[in-house]
């Protein structure tokens, strides 16, 4: 259908007469065209909806597959029926799929396929919106609690056999490692966005940290201590410093206590800093494993009890008296700062504690082994 416009325009030339400027333009009836298109997409998504079964049986046929050793056939099966669900908007009946699929999988210790289907199911929570609650959390924790841990075998080695086993078991766990952390980093997030507090689940980060101190060949305390403090459960906290002061080196142990204690200050976390403290004390003296006798540990002691009262220029002399103390961790310092401003508002150069512990992360690991 063509439909004309006519546009009069009065252009004075130099013989000073106006004319007529006819512009045709042709309409190909794009605006209907695309409602029966949209209509057309609806009823499809409607029929297809109807038409999905139950993925019940999908599940049972899945895991029957798994338990036959079909791990990579069966991977890929979870992951286009689970898309068919989710492209009809049944988010619900694609998690159950990706939930039983993810479990299956981590069960015969397909850590790579398992912890994908982890991480799909996820993707899911975000594009069905779903909140983060008690419910959600519980399928989280379910499918993390499916992820293997496993002993390196630290025995004897007394020959290249030997050595080659353990080079393979410590390769197969840095990636089990690697596969549960996206899973979990990607369910902060989601956490974040529907519900949790502004760092995330506690729960989540717990998880994280707790997975990550037992299943990684080499302790990167940094790392571990930079989650637990944003978890929950100081008393866990302890639990793995103390056991990681017994395997590390002499000269680490007050740095890991104090470098716990002042992460979970330089949140305004009083509270936990001092479970954290006394925690270690209790399991010291349970596990007849002595305390590190330090100026880092005295000065740790005396800052806990300065934050207990409005006494800033007490804190500044603290620095000042322990200054070679805190210089062993170039980290602590910044701490400090965070710690002022919470504490004194005293306030800090530009960065602040998201910018600490974004760079916690890319921090060299301690060389100690577990």
């Amino acid at each position: 259908m063509e439909f004309r416009i006519l546009l009069w325009k009065s252009l004075k030339g130099e013989f000073g007469f106006s004319f007529l400027t006819v512009v045709s333009i042709k309409s190909l009836g794009l605006f209907e065209r695309e409602k029966k298109r949209e209509r057309k997409r609806r009823a499809a998504m409607s029929r297809s909806r109807r038409e999905l079964p139950s993925p019940q049986a999908a599940i049972e046929k899945l895991e029957g597959m798994v338990d036959a050793g079909n791990y990579y056939e069966a991977q890929q099966i979870y992951k286009s029926t689970s898309a068919r669900y989710v492209a009809v908007q049944r988010y619900s009946e694609a998690l159950e799929i990706l939930e039983s699929g993810a479990l299956v999988q981590l069960k015969h210790q397909q850590v790579t396929c398992g912890a994908e289907l982890a991480t799909l199911f996820v993707e899911t929570l975000v594009k069905g919106k779903f909140p983060y609650n008690k419910e959600t959390l519980g399928r989280v924790r379910k499918i993390f609690e499916s992820f293997p841990r496993i002993s390196l075998p630290f025995e004897i080695i007394t020959d290249d056999e030997d050595m080659q086993k353990l080079s393979e078991a410590m390769v197969a766990a840095k990636a089990r490692v690697e596969s549960c952390s996206t899973f979990l980093k990607a369910a902060i997030k989601w956490s974040v966005e529907f519900g949790a507090p502004k760092n995330g689940s506690p729960d989540f980060h717990e998880m994280l940290a707790d997975y990550m101190y037992t299943e990684m060949p080499e302790t990167d305390m940094v790392k571990v201590s930079g989650y637990f403090v944003r978890g929950n459960n100081p008393k866990k906290f302890a639990k793995r410093i103390v056991d990681f002061m017994s395997k590390c080196y002499p000269e680490e142990d007050d740095v890991a206590i104090a470098r716990g204690v002042l992460m979970y200050l330089s949140q305004g976390n009083l509270r936990d800093a001092n479970i954290l403290m006394k925690e270690i004390k209790r399991l010291s003296e349970l596990s007849e494993q002595d305390l590190p006798e330090s100026e880092l540990m005295q000065f740790t002691e005396y800052l806990l009890l300065t934050l207990e009262r409005d006494a800033y220029p007490l804190m500044k002399i603290l620095r000042q008296k322990f200054k070679s103390s805190i210089d062993r961790d170039p980290l602590f310092d910044e701490l400090l700062d965070e710690i002022a401003e919470r504490f004194y508002n005293v306030k800090r150069r530009a960065g602040g504690l998201q910018g600490i512990f974004g760079d916690l992360f890319k921090l060299r690991p301690c060389p100690c082994i577990i």
